[in-house]
């Protein structure tokens, strides 16, 4: 009898972008936006991405390597761009890259990127298997490769 296959599911059905506008609240006391504040933003939009991908619930294994390049502004807003670089059987490396734009002159600035680990879980927060991933364009291909030497260890 054969095994049945995992279904699969491309980059772009589950991406996710999710904005918001940086507001007083979020300010440190530096006057930059609080690096918890995209912390959490990327959590979200990263976990909106693996749930997507998997069908089901999705947890957070790890952040790897946050770069903050630049910070942001209080009334900026910020783009949160999440995608599938990679899937195993129960667990997906998501790739999120975040820009600050200024509204007035539209322009966008690269900020954060980093890669945030889920394991997809049941109702009963068991690991559950997720589909494999489908690259669809070189950029694609070359990132779901990077992830793969990454989780073998080599950078």
């Amino acid at each position: 009898m054969s095994q049945p296959t995992r279904p699969t599911r491309t980059v772009r059905e589950s991406a996710h972008t999710s904005s918001a506008l940086m507001m007083p609240m979020d300010e440190n006391v530096l006057g930059h936006v609080f690096g918890g504040t995209i912390l959490s933003l990327i959590d979200k939009t990263a976990a909106v991405c693996a749930m997507r991908h998997a069908r089901a619930s999705a947890v957070t294994v790890s952040m790897d390597k946050v770069d903050f390049r630049e910070p942001i502004r209080v009334g900026e807003l910020v783009h949160v761009m999440a995608s599938v670089n990679w899937t195993g059987r129960t667990s997906m490396e998501i790739g999120v890259r975040v820009e600050a734009e200024n509204i007035m002159t539209g322009v966008r600035r690269h900020t954060n990127s980093c890669y945030v680990t889920f394991v997809a879980i049941d109702h009963s927060g068991t690991p559950t298997e997720v589909p494999s991933l489908v690259c669809e364009t070189e950029e694609e291909l070359r990132r779901n490769q990077a992830a793969a030497a990454r989780r073998r260890g080599g950078h």
